[in-house]
């Protein structure tokens, strides 16, 4: 299956990196390359992409994708919560501007083998990155009732979490589940009738929560975006796509925080910390996707686009 995923909110997010020609740039999920061939086309001969993802096969696309391209290139297979050490390895200590889409690749979703849709019948995995031994098998089949409660409550915001948690138990105690056909049906099972008749596809929160888990999405944005804020030169930007409240949240607060320079009790009258901010806000609110976009990419339609600038 060809590795294949419609970048959202791609002019938008093209536009507010400010692409300096010869500047240096880091797609931390390079997926299919969308964004990043957008960043070639704007980038001169003597400029620079760093292209990140921990999938392999999102990698080999990319390259495939973006070899027309005259501008230098890096490919490098990890997690973009590495980036700070992937520059350091590369001996570049300092950046322009990075491109960051935390949503599932069409590809993966679409791949059955990969077991992250409840759509296809697959073995329980939902790895980002395959070399990894952790499964979605491993939290369905190893965690506790009370962690699988919280997990499915937490990252799917899901109601019936624990009534799934008992299902899931219940379940695993006659056999253990082993594909995602199988923990759909415990899930349909679990929510009652009534519920299941409005809203998403029922297994839709749950599957989102253990690929969450097992990719540990939500504990690594925070630093991550600490992390490339102390390489941007001042001025470079740092553009970052979300695709639930939990993601979104995290963003939105990390940014605000690194934007507010004194850190002092609001009750002392002046401030005695000597802060100062590392970034600036370029968005207060952010961008989401046209009327249009969504019609044609129905995916894109809670996505959200946040960008900051180096002060």
């Amino acid at each position: 299956m060809n590795f294949e995923h419609v970048s959202v909110l791609l002019g938008e997010t093209i536009e507010n990196l400010d692409i300096k020609p010869n500047g240096i740039y880091v797609d931390g999920t390079l997926g299919g390359g969308g964004h990043s061939s957008k960043i070639c086309e704007s980038l001169g001969r003597d400029g620079l992409l760093i292209g990140v993802d921990q999938d392999q096969d999102a990698l080999d696309a990319a390259k495939r994708r973006l070899e027309k391209y005259e501008n230098q290139k890096i490919f490098v297979h990890s997690n973009f919560s590495n980036i700070k050490n992937v520059l350091t390895e590369l001996n570049i200590d300092a950046i322009d501007g990075v491109v960051l889409d935390l949503g599932v690749s069409s590809y993966q979703l679409d791949e059955g083998s990969r077991g992250f849709s409840y759509m296809q019948d697959a073995p329980l995995d939902m790895r980002m990155d395959r070399t990894k031994n952790f499964t979605a098998s491993d939290v369905i089949n190893g965690y506790s009732e009370e962690e699988l409660t919280r997990i499915i409550k937490m990252y799917g915001e899901e109601r019936w979490a624990k009534r799934i948690a008992q299902f899931i138990v219940q379940e695993r105690n006659e056999k253990s589940i082993d594909t995602t056909g199988e923990l759909v049906e415990i899930i349909k099972s679990a929510i009652p009738a009534a519920a299941r008749r409005d809203g998403p596809h029922p297994a839709k929160r749950t599957f989102q929560a253990i690929r969450i888990e097992v990719n540990n999405e939500l504990g690594i944005i925070e630093q991550t975006i600490r992390d490339v804020s102390e390489k941007l030169n001042p001025g470079g930007r740092i553009s970052i796509i979300t695709f639930h409240s939990l993601e979104d949240r995290i963003v939105k607060n990390t940014f605000k925080d690194l934007s507010t320079a004194c850190k002092c009790p609001p009750e002392l009258p002046i401030c005695m910390c000597g802060g100062k901010a590392v970034l600036k806000r370029i968005t207060r609110k952010p961008i989401i996707p046209s009327d249009k976009e969504i019609e044609m990419n129905p995916r894109s339609r809670s996505a959200k686009l946040r960008v900051a600038e180096k002060v």
